[in-house]
């Protein structure tokens, strides 16, 4: 896997689904380990430990899912395509991109691959606007540059 300096084969990553996500979880944990903390204080000590501990769990679960769903990108080399989307992590080779489709009914790109298959690619999202379709042709860029062939059939 060789690295490129070109712009090209830079990540992609949403812009919009990146600040969103992280911020929100940042206050949703803090605001659920303050409720923990304090709870006591506030219902004049009716709510034990095992309240405190949900409530800070599930902050805690809830921030997590929001570091997943900011945290998803696809990251282009010589060989293929690593996709991250929120549950799961796919590796691609170029010959396995059949196509790149972002039409304005779609939230984000989705590939075509050669087994008939299809793989939505969170990092290019719709809530990006103008950005994610110059990010979806770039990715189609990368998907012809790698699978041109030396024989025209």
């Amino acid at each position: 896997m060789a690295a490129h300096d070109d712009p090209t084969h830079r990540p992609f990553r949403p812009r919009a689904g990146r600040v969103v996500p992280f911020g929100l979880g940042a206050a949703v944990l803090a605001m659920m380990v303050g409720i923990a903390v304090f709870l006591p204080q506030i219902t004049g000590g009716a709510a034990g430990t095992g309240d405190r501990v949900g409530i800070a769990a599930f902050g805690t679960a809830a921030a997590w899912f929001l570091h997943r769903l900011g945290a998803v990108r696809a990251d282009p080399d010589d060989a293929g395509l690593t996709v991250r989307n929120i549950a799961r992590t796919q590796r691609l080779t170029w010959a396995e991109i059949v196509s790149v489709r972002f039409g304005p009914d779609r939230p984000w790109v989705q590939l075509d691959l050669a087994d008939g298959d299809t793989l939505a690619v969170m990092a290019v999202q719709r809530a990006d606007g103008a950005r994610a379709q110059a990010e979806a042709r770039r990715m189609a860029t990368l998907v012809a540059l790698h699978s041109a062939t030396t024989r025209d059939d």
